[in-house]
């Protein structure tokens, strides 16, 4: 009988959800908004600090698009983007028909380059086209140079959207990630390090802020007693069920977090002898990475590369994947500006994500840990 599928990341569930799903229902609040939605974002508040004001939607991507809108970009504006993430960063630009302008990561922690950042800009403006927005990535967990980039984004008043949809619990320099940004943003998808099924959340400076986002949200309703639409709208707003099982999880965040630090270093004293292989880790204690996903980087030979390690996994029916293919490499992305050398492009190249859910069983590491030693052995030989 062959073995169940291990996955690279899958949620955990922590007993609770179904106490506050079941409100939803004895509430009849089987809709979107509603009292387990109020809650969640208050929890959310509680946990992020910094005066955050979170709404709660469908998905991390509607946050990203909400934070758009709300800084007023629109047809042909251009808007920088991190390359090295997944496309939902960069696909809400193009809801808006906006213009994507790409920059290369730096290899410390994979994540926007600042001096390529800077030279987008300058080149921007001098082609009479300043930026809109900044999308900066804490990819895989791991936070950006925050006093970089905020720096240089400061230094030519443009806003910072942070995308935190992998980096829930993450911190730099002791602050949350998702609270430096004029909006941040977090995902709850089922992959993530908590999980609402389906869900995202915006994160505002203020009050009034959090209402517009809402007010987007929810099809851009204005104040009439029949239904008057002066804006355009989104149904982005999270449902009670959803933010039920949100609430169920934030139970469990903080084990969530030790869990897949664990498994980093579970990773780091597997391979600390091989050579070709390198586990990311953050650079010093100023980044606090969640470590969403254990990422490895391998200097290929001729026999070992990351394409017959990730076969080795899937072999065994575990799941392994190449990190993120940059933006500007995708066919879809492939026409618009890009600022930078091949740091990204030599790290997709190289990189592969391991197995890291919260939930993974001491039989699930030893069936992990046997497929690499296999591997290395063979190699060995």
């Amino acid at each position: 009988m062959k073995n169940k599928r291990i996955f690279l990341s899958l949620s955990k569930q922590s007993g609770f959800e179904k106490q506050y799903i079941q409100k939803a229902f004895d509430d009849n609040w089987i809709t979107s908004g509603g009292p387990n939605v109020n809650d969640f974002e208050k929890v959310l508040e509680n946990y992020l600090g910094a005066d955050s004001h979170v709404t709660a939607v469908n998905s991390g991507t509607s946050a990203i698009h909400l934070a758009l809108v709300s800084l007023g970009v629109g047809i042909d504006d251009e808007v920088i983007c991190q390359s090295l993430t997944f496309s939902a960063s960069a696909n809400p630009i193009l809801y808006q028909r906006a213009i994507p302008v790409f920059v290369d990561s730096e290899p410390e922690t994979w994540n926007m380059c600042p001096e390529n950042l800077e030279k987008a800009i300058c080149e921007r403006i001098e082609k009479g086209k300043k930026p809109k927005a900044i999308i900066a990535v804490h990819l895989y967990g791991t936070p950006y140079k925050v006093d970089e980039i905020h720096a240089i984004a400061g230094r030519y008043e443009i806003p910072v959207i942070e995308d935190s949809a992998e980096a829930l619990g993450s911190s730099y320099k002791g602050k949350k990630c998702g609270t430096f940004g004029t909006f941040g943003v977090l995902s709850f998808n089922g992959n993530k390090i908590i999980t609402t099924s389906g869900g995202g959340a915006l994160i505002s400076k203020s009050k009034q802020a959090k209402e517009k986002a809402i007010f987007y949200a929810t099809q851009s309703k204005d104040e009439a007693v029949h239904y008057q639409h002066s804006e355009i709208g989104y149904n982005y707003r999270m449902s009670n069920i959803c933010a039920g099982v949100g609430l169920g999880q934030m139970e469990i965040l903080d084990k969530n977090i030790d869990s897949r630090i664990e498994m980093n270093h579970f990773y780091k004293e597997i391979f600390k002898n091989v050579k070709e292989i390198e586990v990311f880790q953050t650079a010093n204690d100023d980044f606090f990475s969640n470590y969403w996903l254990s990422t490895i980087l391998i200097n290929e030979n001729k026999n070992i590369n990351r394409k017959t390690l990730r076969l080795a996994f899937e072999t065994a029916n575990i799941e392994c994947r190449p990190i993120w293919k940059p933006m500007h490499l995708q066919p879809l992305f492939s026409g618009y500006p890009y600022y930078g050398g091949n740091v990204a492009e030599n790290l997709f190249t190289r990189g592969l994500c391991l197995p890291s859910g919260s939930h993974l069983t001491e039989q699930e590491k030893d069936r992990i840990k046997e497929v690499i030693h296999n591997f290395l052995n063979n190699y060995n030989s």
